[in-house]
This record gives C-alpha cells, structure tokens and sequence, in this order.
C-alpha cells in the first residue's frame, strides 16, 4: 500500500469524523431515526454521503487537470487554514444546543407542511396513494428518499464536502474516497443507533474545535508541501 494512498485514508477519515459529528446531518439522521425505521434512514442518509464523497473526490481529482497543480495547492492551503478558521470561531461562538434545536424545528416544519402522518386502515385508498406516488417511490422507501434528499442537500456546499474536495485534488483520491466513506458510516451509525440523546451530549465546541485545529495541520502541510515542489 502507497504512502499517498495511507495519507489520503487517514487525512479523510480523521476530517470526516470531525467534520460530521455534531453536524446537522448528524443531527437529522438521530432524529429521523427516532420517528421512522431506523434502516431505512440509515441506509437513505449513508447513500446520499457515499454519492457525495464520490463526486466530491472526482471533482478533486479532476482540478489538477482544469488548472495547474501549484495554484490547486495553493487554494488547498487557503481552503484548509479557512475551515480551520472558520471551525475555531464556530467552537467560540456557537451554543451546543442551537444546532440540534434548529435541525429539529425543520423537520417539524417539514411534516407540518405536509400534513403530519396519517393511517388509513381502507385498502382501496392505500392501493389508490401508491399509484399515485412519484416515480421513485415505486421503487425505494419514502423514508429512504426523504433521509438521502434532507442528507444531500444539507452536505451540498458544507465546509466537509469543499475540503474532500481540496483532500482529493492534494491527495490520493482513492484513499480519500475510502477514508471518507468508513468515516461517514462510521457517523451515521451513531447517530441513527445511539439517537437523540448521544447527540445531545456530544460537546458541538469540542468537536469544532478539533476540527479547527486538524485543519490548521492540514493546512501547514499543505503549505510546506507547496514550498517544497
């Protein structure tokens, strides 16, 4: 096994776990959990992070060839010490609980929006809701579509998806994809098993603060890495 490709690994697990706990997907995976089964929303939540890693890591890999090498270091460096920045006022500034009181008061606006749950205990008017549901629930769990689009959408544009994507333009590809992946599994299965009263005790300063300061190493390295070609 390459050294790039144990770096790669190790830079994005590590990033990955930081960056997704306490996160508000992290948030919404406990939460959605609590209301519905518990496989559904974690195989919704864990393919939604999956397809994002993937795209994020082959825009990545892709950079190098759009611009040259040295300037997509350069932007890796700013984008590492700018997370890290950003993580470290985050820890001194953010309330633990004002993240998970916020992701919980969407999806209860969420479900009011939609008219809250209801069971109908007449067959003619089940059968008549399932033809009448959107394509892709035909074919997948509502549950499962809502948990991937609530995680993707939320992930899109996040700091953790811009720094895979700066990992992967600065490190091997392969072993961010596969760092990231292990790291997302890793996070969602918490969230959905331990629930909402793992996350409540999970210290958000903490977490953003360790962040903050991986991101600063990154960021270092990145640097000197430069200097150095």
């Amino acid at each position: 096994m390459s050294l790039s490709l144990v770096q790669g690994f190790s830079k994005s697990l590590a990033m990955t776990v930081l960056s997704e706990i306490g996160d508000k997907t992290f948030f919404a995976a406990a939460i959605l959990a609590m209301r519905h089964p518990r496989r559904h929303v974690l195989a919704g939540c864990l393919s939604s992070l999956i397809v994002m890693t993937i795209l994020s890591a082959a825009v990545g890999m892709a950079a190098p060839n759009l611009i040259s090498r040295t300037l997509t270091k350069h932007i890796t460096t700013v984008l590492f010490f700018g997370f890290g920045l950003w993580s470290l006022w985050d820890a001194y500034n953010d309330d633990d609980s004002e993240e998970l009181a916020e992701v919980e008061a969407e999806l209860d606006a969420d479900v009011k929006a939609n008219g809250g749950t209801t069971k109908s205990n007449n067959k003619v008017d089940d059968d008549l809701k399932k033809k009448n549901r959107p394509f892709l629930t035909q074919f997948f769990s509502p549950i499962f579509l809502k948990a991937f689009s609530i995680t993707f959408f939320g992930e899109w544009g996040d700091k953790s998806q811009l720094a895979t994507i700066g990992l992967a333009a600065a490190e091997n590809p392969i072993g961010v994809v596969v760092g990231g992946i292990i790291g997302q599994a890793l996070c969602q299965t918490a969230a959905v098993f331990g629930g909402k009263s793992l996350a409540t005790q999970i210290s958000e300063r903490f977490i953003a603060l360790s962040g903050g300061i991986l991101f600063i190493i990154f960021g270092i390295q990145s640097f000197f890495s430069t200097i150095e070609s």
